[in-house]
């Protein structure tokens, strides 16, 4: 398939997302032009506030191909992804985003993400929900026996 039939399949995910009930967005993972994984917003459907189009999509990708590591992979979004989902697609190692709506057009329609982007940049200090540091001896147990096992799997 073309970039541009792939991304006409993520916006009519995201229509047929919003006739279920679910939210305006939608995105399929493709690889070498070929769909691997689509899946639209089901947040309000699943009562998952993580079940974004992309999450979504890169869950069942990483089901279907049996790995944890999309590499040579590109998403195909109706729109721009959030922090959430833009850390998602990071993680999971998708080589290339394309998008058809921008946050501004998201943002228009009651769906802004520019307070996360805004809290991101304070200090932690600084930021409207509290981060506060607690026990850290007892968290550093399981990084220290991460650090020794020489059978870990790295990602």
């Amino acid at each position: 398939m073309t970039n541009e039939e792939l991304m006409r399949r993520a916006c009519r995910l995201s229509e047929e997302s919003v006739k279920k009930g679910g939210g305006p967005f939608g995105a399929v993972i493709a690889k070498n032009g070929v769909i691997v994984a689509e899946a639209s917003n089901s947040v309000t459907l699943d009562n998952d506030p993580t079940a974004h189009a992309e999450v979504n999509a890169i869950r069942t990708a990483c089901q279907r191909l049996r790995t944890f590591k999309l590499d040579g992979c590109e998403i195909f979004c109706s729109c721009e992804p959030c922090p959430m989902c833009l850390g998602a697609i990071y993680w999971a190692g998708i080589s290339k985003i394309y998008y058809a709506n921008n946050r501004k057009d998201a943002a228009a329609i009651g769906f802004s993400d520019n307070f996360i982007y805004d809290e991101i940049l304070r200090d932690m200090r600084d930021r409207q929900k509290p981060i506060v540091e607690l026990l850290p001896e007892e968290g550093k147990k399981a990084f220290e026996m991460w650090k020794e096992d020489k059978e870990k799997t790295r990602y």
